[in-house]
């Protein structure tokens, strides 16, 4: 972790598990079975599972397999927010947050293409996967915590936000 990431760390603290669970809790009352928040709440219970996966991972051959499977469902979930979601966030008044978002989601993708460069049997490699892991859940939880909240509550075409983000993340996947 560089240095500005641990005065970075050290001034916004990530969100404890408590306060994860929470989050995601609340914003399951919140969706609706096929709608983009229920789907969008799926693909993160699969990001989770899959930096689970990764920490879990000992040998070199695991690390990466994870890697692929994780890559896989972080990158289509993100272009479909990226495309659908914070576009909808913009417009219904979160233009400051779909900012944050975007950036905090091209971050993640340059850390896992630096990850590719590092020897999975490295202690380097556990060290920028935990990091990446890091901030990836704290930016689910921002998701979960308020920036979802307040596009269901207040964002217009619900149902075309479901249509466009499932079609967008199945782009990807397929």
């Amino acid at each position: 972790m560089s240095i500005i990431d641990k005065a970075i760390a050290a001034v916004t603290p990530a969100p404890s598990e408590e306060q994860r669970a929470e989050a995601t809790a609340k914003a399951r009352q919140m969706a609706a079975p096929g709608d983009w928040l229920s789907m969008a709440l799926d693909h993160h219970d699969q990001i989770r599972s899959g930096f689970e996966r990764g920490s879990a991972a000992r040998t070199p051959a695991e690390r990466i397999a994870a890697c692929k499977d994780l890559a896989l469902v972080l990158n289509g979930h993100s272009l479909a927010e990226e495309l659908v979601l914070y576009p909808a966030m913009a417009q219904s008044g979160h233009k400051a947050q779909a900012g944050i978002a975007y950036t905090e989601q091209d971050t993640a993708k340059m850390q896992m293409a630096e990850l590719e460069n590092i020897d999975p049997a490295d202690e380097a490699w556990a060290d920028k996967f935990g990091h990446i892991k890091g901030a990836v859940l704290t930016h689910v939880y921002e998701e979960e915590h308020g920036w979802f909240i307040h596009l269901k509550k207040h964002g217009e075409h619900q149902d075309r936000l479901a249509a466009r983000y499932k079609e967008e993340f199945d782009r990807y996947v397929s």
